[in-house]
């Protein structure tokens, strides 16, 4: 299902996710959704063509986005 950001900034409010763990590569950055704004939760959720990046998974109040399996390991342990 294709989201653009405000459908994507509505699923993490009605979700209650409170952590995000965005990969682009080899890179992993995780934030706190609490203490970030609407503009930092889409800067990581977004890809380039405006819409939620994929594969994306929420596991518990963790949303994951993105392939990393470091990522993956990270959350699922």
């Amino acid at each position: 299902v294709k989201m653009d950001g405000p459908a994507a900034l509505a699923t993490i409010t009605a979700k209650g996710i409170t952590k995000v763990v965005s990969a682009k590569g080899a890179k992993i950055d995780t934030l706190e959704v609490k203490s970030a704004t609407p503009e930092e939760l889409l800067a990581l959720v977004m890809g380039p063509t405006g819409n939620l990046r994929a594969p994306t998974a929420v596991v518990g109040k963790t949303l994951v986005v993105g392939f990393n399996p470091e990522a993956y390991e990270e959350v699922l342990g």
